[in-house]
């Protein structure tokens, strides 16, 4: 185990020790039971004990050397959440081949960027996966393995080259999952503190997708992490419905129960689907996003009968921050004192900070007068500065560049689960990254916020996202609006599902404008309507410091999101359209 704050011995940097750690201590626990729908709706269950899971894993590696995958080449992974999945994962750390992993949901375009950029050696896929790959040629100039993951032989030979199963076949003395719990060593690769583990893609909704430099010293911090600060024990049971996460459901001690859904479209989930999976297997543990947690406590408290769910003792929500009213409803579902974590980070370092959802709560009345959303304080390990809103780059750190309190800046962390470069992307990795010292990083989140004097971190939107009007000519006059802290305000309307601060040019000059996301049920089908409903939010705006001068709206009658967390605003694609409309009230 990681000590807080530490690094690991070199010697030991493979996450995959844990995994074999509890093949050894607890062989026949479950480690894995993924959620199965049959062609008549009846729900079923596949699972893996932990000895299982590690005798699997280390067949693949070895069935994958003798193919031609070794260390140090990278492979993509693109496997649908499966016991297939979990055992390709370990595999690779095992082996020391770096998987890419990469969201589905990010679009044909991104993917085959990341790809082009990851330059794979290996593609390890279902055959839907290889059949895009044919079509739109990922990886085509670098990948010389294939590996089809289901299908059969006739297709792989024709997409894919050999079918897992084949490749175990040819290279393994016993079928995986026997039960004859024959024991299959393999000698686990061990990796430098800073050796490349894997590469993960952002998912792109904040701007191009980039491939996130993961080692195993950042996946101990992480694991470090959950333990300490969450206080995840051995024999736990999560329902895991982000497949990221679902791996440290084994190095944990834990076991990750996958419910049968889309992981890249949560929003589609099934509530009975996931409700089963809780009580067939009494999960203590829930790591969701938002989407799921309105989903679901809407599903199970607008019943003849509300739904309960006594098993769970802790929910980890992150992704993207939750609402009050969507935590509230989820939370009539759970035990007296059990809580919604919220926790906030990146692909880039994550967690960074976690709050509660009782302390959440205390803090609606400042959110709501536009004083950003508070994420709470540091996880163990983690510092966080801010600094003054650029968008040069930052080469060295100074202490001289920290902000006082309660001043909004941009969000900078260090610790040990930060990554310290993207791959094959230097100017992105100069403009996010700032050298402190001689082994260290510090990460620029692109986030904007503050620190209030309790320590506890403030979020206020992306600096992106940031509208800097300028309504008189001289360039010092120009005032900057904050996203989070405006749109909250104004969300304070009844009739508001969601607002969404942008910036249109107007006679020359940058003019905020705030699209307007309309509650179900609620139309302005005249002028009249509108043109009341929309002085009563140049009234709101008028009230408070941060909204002082934001008087021009528009109703947008479905705002485009993220599909994973349903969330996040594509607020790039309202300022096009808010421009295109001209006539702005």
């Amino acid at each position: 185990m990681m000590d807080k704050g530490h690094e690991i011995d070199a010697s030991k940097a493979n996450i995959c020790r844990h995994l074999t750690r509890a093949a050894k201590e607890i062989p026949a626990s479950l480690a894995v039971a993924v959620q199965k729908r049959s062609l008549f709706g009846k729900l079923r269950y596949e699972e893996l004990t932990f000895e299982q899971l590690n005798t699997d894993s280390n067949a693949i590696a070895q069935a994958l050397n003798d193919h031609g995958i070794k260390r140090g080449m990278k492979a993509v992974l693109m496997v649908t959440p499966s016991l297939d999945f979990f055992a390709l994962t370990f595999a690779l750390f095992k082996a020391g081949i770096v998987p890419i992993l990469v969201d589905p949901g990010m679009g044909v375009k991104n993917l085959k960027q990341c790809f082009d950029e990851a330059k794979p050696d290996a593609f390890i896929g279902i055959p839907k996966a290889h059949i895009a790959r044919c079509l739109f040629g990922w990886g085509k100039p670098s990948v010389r393995r294939l590996l089809t993951v289901g299908g059969n032989d006739v297709f792989a030979n024709i997409f894919g080259g050999t079918t897992l199963k084949a490749l175990l076949k040819r290279n393994t003395v016993i079928k995986p999952r026997s039960k004859m719990h024959q024991a299959i060593d393999y000698d686990i690769a061990k990796l430098k503190n800073d050796e490349m583990a894997a590469i993960l893609f952002t998912s792109g909704s904040t701007g191009t997708p980039k491939g996130v430099v993961y080692t195993h010293a950042m996946f101990e911090a992480q694991i470090s992490v959950l333990k300490n600060d969450y206080g995840i024990a051995h024999g736990e049971r999560d329902l895991a419905t982000f497949p990221l996460f679902s791996l440290f459901g084994p190095a944990l001690g834990m076991a990750s129960i996958v419910p049968d859904m889309d992981a890249s479209k949560p929003i589609t989930a099934n509530p009975d689907s996931l409700f089963a999976a809780i009580e067939q297997y009494q999960c203590t543990n829930m790591f969701v996003n938002p989407a799921l947690i309105e989903r679901l406590g809407k599903a199970g408290t607008q019943r003849h009968k509300p739904h309960t769910l006594p098993s769970i003792k802790r929910v980890i929500s992150a992704g993207a921050p939750a609402t009050i009213s969507s935590i509230s409803r989820f939370s009539t579902m759970l035990n007296s004192g059990v809580e919604v974590l919220n926790s906030y980070g990146a692909t880039e370092s994550l967690p960074l900070t976690m709050i509660g959802s009782d302390q959440l709560m205390k803090t609606t009345d400042i959110t709501d007068n536009g004083g950003g959303i508070c994420v709470g304080q540091a996880v163990d390990g983690v510092d966080i500065a801010i600094i003054a809103i650029t968008d040069d780059p930052i080469t060295t750190w100074d202490e001289t560049l920290r902000l006082p309190v309660n001043q909004i800046g941009e969000i900078v962390v260090k610790g040990p689960m930060v990554s310290r470069a993207y791959y094959h992307r230097d100017h992105a990795t100069v403009q996010a990254k700032i050298t402190d010292g001689a082994d260290t990083v510090r990460h620029r989140m692109g986030d904007l916020g503050y620190l209030d004097e309790n320590g506890q971190l403030w979020m206020c939107g992306r600096k992106a996202h940031r509208v800097e009007a300028n309504r008189v000519a001289e360039a010092s006059d120009k005032l900057p609006y904050f996203s989070i802290p405006c749109e909250r305000i104004f969300n304070t309307h009844s009739s508001v599902k969601r607002t969404a601060l942008v910036g249109i040019e107007r006679n020359g000059e940058t003019v905020p404008l705030l699209c307007v996301e309309l509650n179900k049920g609620t139309s302005l089908t005249d002028d009249t309507a509108r043109n009341t409903f929309f002085a009563e939010l140049k009234t709101i705006g008028a009230k408070h410091q941060q909204t002082v001068g934001i008087v021009d709206f528009l109703i947008h009658s479905d705002f485009p999101v993220d599909i994973r967390h349903n969330a996040k605003i594509f607020r790039e694609k309202l300022a096009v359209w808010a421009q295109k409309e001209g006539k702005a009230s």
